[in-house]
């Protein structure tokens, strides 16, 4: 408590550090202090002050982390927060990771979009501690409620296919048939032909178009060339795409085409979608 009273007195706020020390002593609160960051409001007393220790009302920051964004872009934005003490500076993403898990080895996707909150000061690896958490923990309850027909051999693939899903719309009433299509490709042994993982694939090289060049070229995420969900996730994906991934809308669609206003029309055959296609894209 001594040392409380001294740090609190050095850090500028107004109190006799030998009174405030009396006060909480004689107060029978002086042990159950909880140490980390606080705001001191203007009129705080010293007796709100020592109930405020008490509580543990710490000073609190907060950290978007937006579903669909890809780890890299999550790295950014917690590196670039002023108020986190940054222990991951200079790691690896492989050294990062198993600092967090050692269940698998990219940490794509095995992070949960949301919005965390964190004591000033708190070190970057409690929330990717906690995002990380959290990811399994809604990735778990999908798993658990999917339906039977799913084609998944483990819910890591499911995550793949969430992340494609939260990369190939932003209308949340399309996620289900857009997992519709993709779940019916893959149970018939088809291309899934999905634009998102070829560009994440291409890494550094995709600078805003995509070429007929590019999706004849294969790499490891180029779902043109290859069969099958690519090897890792292409992004975080959120708990709708999670839930679509595991619950795809009972259709026989195989096709979707943009319409050019945010919405997509889906057909169950080749002729009805290049029907699509030259209606609305070309």
């Amino acid at each position: 408590m001594r040392s409380t009273a001294d740090q609190i007195a050095a850090a500028g706020v107004p109190l006799n550090p030998d009174l405030f020390h009396l006060l909480a002593r004689f107060s029978g609160k002086g042990a159950r202090l909880k140490a980390g960051n606080y705001e001191l409001k203007p009129g705080t007393t010293p007796t709100t002050l020592i109930d405020q220790l008490v509580r543990g009302e710490f000073a609190q920051e907060s950290l978007a982390i937006i579903e669909g964004w890809t780890f890299k872009q999550m790295r950014q934005a917690i590196d670039a927060h002023p108020k986190i003490k940054h222990e991951t500076a200079g790691l690896s993403d492989k050294d990062l990771l198993a600092k967090i898990t050692t269940d698998y080895k990219y940490p794509e996707g095995l992070f949960f979009p949301d919005t965390y909150l964190f004591a000033k000061g708190a070190s970057d690896l409690q929330i990717y501690r906690q995002a990380h958490t959290l990811l399994q923990k809604r990735l778990e309850e999908a798993w658990n409620n999917r339906a039977p027909s799913v084609p998944y051999k483990s819910a890591y693939e499911a995550l793949i296919m969430a992340s494609i899903i939260e990369k190939e719309t932003g209308q949340k009433s399309e996620r289900n048939m857009i997992a519709a299509v993709f779940v019916n490709r893959l149970k018939r042994g088809m291309l899934l032909q999905t634009d998102p993982t070829v560009i994440y694939g291409m890494g550094e090289r995709f600078q805003g178009n995509i070429r007929k060049k590019d999706l004849e070229t294969d790499t490891p995420y180029n779902t043109y060339t290859r069969a099958g969900l690519p090897p890792t996730p292409i992004a975080l994906p959120g708990a709708e795409s999670l839930a679509a991934a595991l619950n795809p809308a009972a259709s026989d669609v195989l096709y979707f085409v943009s319409r050019g206003n945010g919405t997509s029309e889906f057909s169950n055959n080749l002729a009805d979608h290049n029907r699509a296609v030259n209606k609305y894209q070309r």
